[in-house]
């Protein structure tokens, strides 16, 4: 299955963002305001890691200009942008690792839990790009997961290049599966994650 998700979407979850398409891109927004915030936490948390600060700048340019992108989608439809509210699916994700251990060992975990909500993200795009009845917000979608996936690829090598690979291979699956049971509850909200 693509991006090695255990579980799929359930394809329903697309008939709720097309009831709530003010309440979708208000919560993509933020969820690409905090994937920047996240590369900007990792660069302030791992300075030493000069390979991984030249890739956040990157990504921080990235991913607030596409929450530029998806603010000016807001604006177009005559909306502002809502209030942030919790994403459920991060909390409990970032629950699976033991807090604490080297600075090698967190750096690992924040790396992976960044690789699965892009992989989880792109899976979501691809199936807005392919369900939504809104052709230019498929469209939108469509162009956006392609870059998603690439973010996904680039966190786990960094895990993979950081870590030792075989113990990092196995959090990565153990983590996977973890997700999928977080999976089973969720789908039933209008939200990237949720």
């Amino acid at each position: 299955m693509m991006l090695g998700l255990k579980l799929p979407t359930d394809p329903r979850w697309v008939n709720i963002v097309e009831k709530n398409i003010k309440e979708i891109l208000t919560d993509h927004a933020y969820c690409e305001q905090k994937a920047a915030s996240t590369a900007i936490s990792l660069i302030v948390s791992f300075p030493e890691y000069t390979e991984l600060i030249q890739e956040m700048i990157k990504l921080v340019k990235e991913e607030i200009s596409h929450f530029k992108m998806v603010h000016d989608k807001i604006i177009a439809r005559g909306w502002t942008l809502g209030r942030d509210r919790k994403d459920d699916y991060v909390i409990q994700l970032v629950t699976f690792f033991p807090k604490g251990g080297s600075r090698t060992t967190q750096l690992v975990h924040r790396l992976l839990y960044a690789a699965l909500i892009e992989a989880r993200s792109c899976e979501r795009f691809k199936l807005l790009s392919e369900e939504l009845e809104d052709q230019e917000l498929a469209k939108f979608y469509r162009d956006l997961m392609v870059s998603e996936a690439n973010h996904y690829t680039m966190f786990l090598n960094f895990a993979r290049t950081y870590g030792d690979r075989k113990e990092v291979d196995q959090k990565w699956q153990d983590l996977l599966n973890y997700e999928a049971k977080i999976m089973e509850s969720l789908s039933k909200k209008e939200s990237i994650h949720g």
